[in-house]
């Protein structure tokens, strides 16, 4: 085999990075390799389908390089062992290792198969040793990395674990070149007589190595700021339901206490009723649920309203069958009901209607409305939205929790409309995204607000990218 021209050869290097860089990013795109390689523990059945999805495009590079003259870039076995070793370990990177070496050696390179396997023990050796977080933040930038660890080490001597694996590639990569020189036909990598040359060809090969490490990286910390972004959902959800159930609590509890002593059986039903919802809520309730169930669990509500003001209370439902199986937040009707009854028909003598309505409207969402005929709401308790117009509550708990968790929930995919006339009544409008069951698989997060998160942590990697 004749020496490659070095113009040759730098020709290649180029090749190899924007082969590495195609690879990586075509892989990003893959929601199953994504899955695989961010698993913090990996079954070995899982393992054998990373290693395999990684390595059957790059065996083809491989073969191709056999069979191809003077294209020599699609061979990249020397770092994606390397790269395997590091991110699933050395068995994994030593089965890698072995199936990129398949064409070589059917190419009469038998040199081929027992390097490999060294590589990714050597390899695999330092990705027990290193933090994964060395791992993951290594850069293809020598430059940069070398002026970190000598600043880094100005002020305090100590080991660093990227430099070391700088190191350690462009070694394995000397090493193998110089084996490439000595036995041309039974081993294949890049060599060059020229000193300059050889040295880009080891100062590639860390390079290689950290592109895919460093857009890998990229879905690494989108994730992380996806699950964060859940979190911190999760526990603005529990505050707000924490803050329904004494609020509710409260309310009932002083209604039994009224009839406690002039009609002692309403009220032992009352209780009875109360231990059922009660129950309801000790139960861990998922952020979302079918209307039907919500609307299951309002009935148990106004069943101890309607013991409590007997004929003065009058409860009407106008649900549309389509929108039974709609899911909406868990606990969105009750506050509604309850403000209507305690602020609008209470104080009035003779009591009113509570409305229930829900249809899906002609832009596709999901329109649901609490209205009571009673007092209405007093002028200095509205406050009209500048921006939208929409009339808006004054400090009540129950419509400001709803407002909240929408908000939460949903960002602007949502609206709480609410419109009051003194003396004729309230009526409380909610437009929602249309969610199907299964947007219950985000648990305690729709999946509305799950693609709000995604957006946004994809503006926030693009933004540290372009940093």
């Amino acid at each position: 085999m004749t020496q490659p021209d070095p113009k040759l050869i730098l020709i290649t290097l180029l090749i190899e990075l924007g082969v590495a860089a195609a690879f990586s990013s075509s892989l990003a795109r893959s929601n199953r390799f994504k899955n695989l390689l961010l698993l913090s523990r990996r079954t070995p059945r899982q393992t054998m389908w990373l290693v395999i999805i990684i390595c059957v495009p790059l065996t083809l590079g491989v073969w191709v390089r056999t069979t191809v003259p003077n294209f020599l870039a699609a061979d990249l076995s020397l770092e994606i062992t390397i790269l395997l070793g590091i991110l699933v370990g050395p068995l994994a990177a030593m089965a890698g290792g072995a199936t990129l070496a398949i064409p070589a050696v059917l190419h009469h390179e038998y040199w081929a198969l027992p390097v490999n396997l060294a590589i990714a023990a050597i390899a695999g050796a330092f990705g027990r040793f290193a933090d994964p977080e060395d791992v993951w933040s290594f850069s293809p930038m020598i430059d940069l990395s070398i002026y970190r660890w000598v600043t880094r080490n100005l002020r305090r001597p100590q080991l660093d674990r990227q430099i070391l694996l700088l190191l350690l590639v462009a070694t394995m990569q000397l090493g193998t070149s110089a084996l490439s020189h000595y036995f041309p036909h039974r081993y294949f990598e890049l060599n060059s007589r020229e000193w300059w040359v050889q040295l880009l060809i080891c100062a590639t090969a860390p390079i290689v190595v950290g592109i895919p490490l460093k857009i890998w990286n990229a879905i690494r910390v989108e994730r992380k700021l996806e699950e964060q972004g859940r979190l911190l959902l999760e526990a603005r959800l529990d505050a707000l339901q924490r803050q329904i159930n004494p609020h509710f609590l409260f309310n009932t509890l002083n209604s039994i206490t009224s009839l406690v002593r002039s009609q002692p059986e309403l009220a032992r039903e009352m209780i009875v009723k109360l231990a059922n919802i009660l129950r309801v809520l000790l139960k861990d309730r998922e952020a979302f649920l079918p209307l039907r169930e919500e609307l299951r669990f309002t009935d148990d509500y106004l069943d101890i309203e309607v013991v409590r003001f007997g004929d003065k209370l009058k409860v009407v439902k106008e649900i549309a069958d389509d929108t039974l199986d709609i899911v909406v937040p868990g606990m969105l009707l009750q506050p509604l009901i309850e403000n209507s009854i305690k602020h609008g028909l209470e104080p009035r003598i003779s009591g009113g209607t509570v409305t229930i309505r829900s249809r899906i409207t002609q832009e596709k969402r999901l329109m649901v409305e609490v209205e009571d005929d009673g007092v209405g709401m007093a002028p200095d308790r509205i406050d009209v939205s500048l921006v939208s117009g929409l009339v808006r509550p004054g400090n009540g708990i129950g419509v400001r929790n709803v407002r909240e968790r929408m908000q939460v929930l949903y960002g602007d995919l949502a609206a709480v409309e609410i419109n009051s006339r003194p003396g004729r009544g309230t009526k409380v409008t909610l437009l929602m995204p249309i969610l199907d069951a299964g947007a219950e698989a985000w648990g305690p997060i729709g999946g509305a607000a799950g693609q709000a998160i995604s957006h946004l942590v994809e503006d926030a990697v693009r933004a540290m990218t372009r940093s």
